[in-house]
């Protein structure tokens, strides 16, 4: 099966709405196996989307809608959609119903334009609406289909989650299961590892860039769930075979999920320090349900006198390696650890951009430290791109990344050590800051 994906809204073509319904679909049919075309994104003009749909619908097999259903005289996708699928709307008293109830609820008039939204196909159907007044719609014409779902996301996901997929499925008669794996590590290396095995029809495999991470979704179409989950098992053992520890994880939501979960099972703390990233890899980890088990104490150190009064950095350290350094990123780690008795402390100071940077540290030059008992393990980070919010989540994602190699046991790749024995010699810091300094 083919489909295009047609989002509508003027809104949308001024660039006044971000459209991530569009990327959400591209991945969902692409896990049903059906080919994506085109993506397009048309106004609200009746005749330029009539024209637009009948061409659409004489070169793909299911075209996919999104927004103009609302109660608005431009909003003009179900009455188009339906003359050129043949169809006719009529009026559905128990939409309407469910209409003056929803705006009763909030204290809110019906007002008589909202009718609109309970015009449903007549030869075709509609598909109930949840989360919000305005119903989607079901329109076929010669084994040509098209599904009409509200711009709202939340209301456009929720309704493809629970009508629209099982209702496409259920046409394909087959199952599918899926599997996503969570690699750390960029897009480009990834993806040359693992090449030949994104080019497989049956379980398909895709590749996903996120912010120093990858995606890699899993899909095996079968006949059954318990058939699928073994495709996907099986072919899934080939990407660890080739990405190793890399992959670190499966089917979550983000680092941060994994990170609390490996602390809790090994009976580990987590501090943080930070500076450029001013609390965002705390806020990632509170972020996860159950984290006040692992996770107590995080210092936003933004001023030197703050990485000395709250974890110990001498200033002599600092004035004499600068604060965005080796030696700082050092110091952090272990005051945080000491600070707070964690087993497990990660730091960060870097330039965050666009200005501060020098020829020495540029922006987007960032360390991190991570200390785990006697030994404090140094990283250092640089984002080409002098954009401050990628710099800091390039930055947070790092430390994350640390503090699991060390919740695992595991020495972090890329890092120098400093033991206990060092952490207080000058000589043993000198080299520290130098051979970062002559990467």
């Amino acid at each position: 099966m083919t489909a295009e994906i047609i989002s509508v809204g003027t809104e949308l073509l001024l660039g006044n709405i971000l459209n991530t319904n569009a990327q959400y679909l591209s991945r969902e049919l692409a896990d049903l196996g059906i080919t994506v075309q085109r993506e397009s994104t048309i106004g609200d003009n009746h005749g330029r989307l009539a024209d637009f749909v009948n061409e659409a619908k004489s070169r793909c097999d299911l075209l996919v809608f999104t927004g103009g259903l609302g109660p608005t005289a431009d909003d003009l996708t179900k009455e188009t959609v339906a003359a050129c699928f043949g169809d006719e709307l009529a009026f559905d008293e128990a939409e309407w119903e469910k209409i003056t109830r929803f705006f009763a609820r909030s204290g809110r008039e019906t007002t008589p334009n909202n009718r609109k939204q309970a015009m449903v196909p007549t030869k075709g159907h509609k598909i109930i609406n949840n989360h919000g007044t305005a119903p989607g719609a079901w329109f076929e014409q010669e084994d040509h289909c098209a599904v009409l779902m509200p711009g709202v996301p939340h209301e456009m996901k929720a309704m493809w989650t629970e009508s629209i997929r099982p209702l496409l499925l259920a046409r394909q008669n087959c199952t599918l299961h899926s599997v996503t794996l969570r690699v750390l590590g960029g897009e480009s290396n990834i993806e040359y590892r693992v090449k030949h095995l994104l080019e497989n029809a049956n379980p398909t495999a895709a590749i996903y860039c996120k912010t120093g991470e990858c995606e890699i979704r899993i899909t095996a179409r079968a006949s059954s769930e318990e058939d699928g989950e073994k495709m996907c098992r099986a072919y899934a053992t080939k990407f660890y075979d080739l990405l190793g520890d890399a992959v670190y994880d499966e089917d979550v939501a983000g680092l941060e999920e994994t990170v609390v979960r490996t602390l809790k099972e090994q009976g580990l703390t987590l501090s943080t320090a930070e500076s450029c990233t001013g609390g965002m890899i705390a806020q990632r980890v509170t972020s996860v349900s159950g984290s006040s088990e692992v996770f107590g104490y995080g210092f936003v150190t933004y001023w030197e006198q703050a990485k000395t009064r709250l974890v110990g950095v001498e200033p002599e350290v600092i004035a004499k390696y600068n604060v965005v350094s080796a030696p700082v990123a050092a110091r952090m780690a272990l005051g945080a650890a000491a600070a707070s008795g964690s087993d497990i402390a990660v730091s960060v100071t870097g330039v965050a951009g666009p200005t501060g940077g020098d020829e020495v540290r540029p922006v987007g030059t960032v360390y991190l430290g991570a200390a785990r008992g006697d030994t404090v393990y140094v990283q250092k980070l640089f984002v080409s791109r002098p954009d401050r919010a990628l710099v800091r989540a390039r930055a947070a994602q790092a430390a994350l990344a640390l503090a699991l190699r060390l919740a695992q046991g595991k020495v972090p790749a890329h890092t120098k050590p400093l033991a206990a024995s060092e952490q207080h010699s000058a000589a043993a810091l000198d080299a520290l800051n130098e051979a970062f300094l002559a990467e």
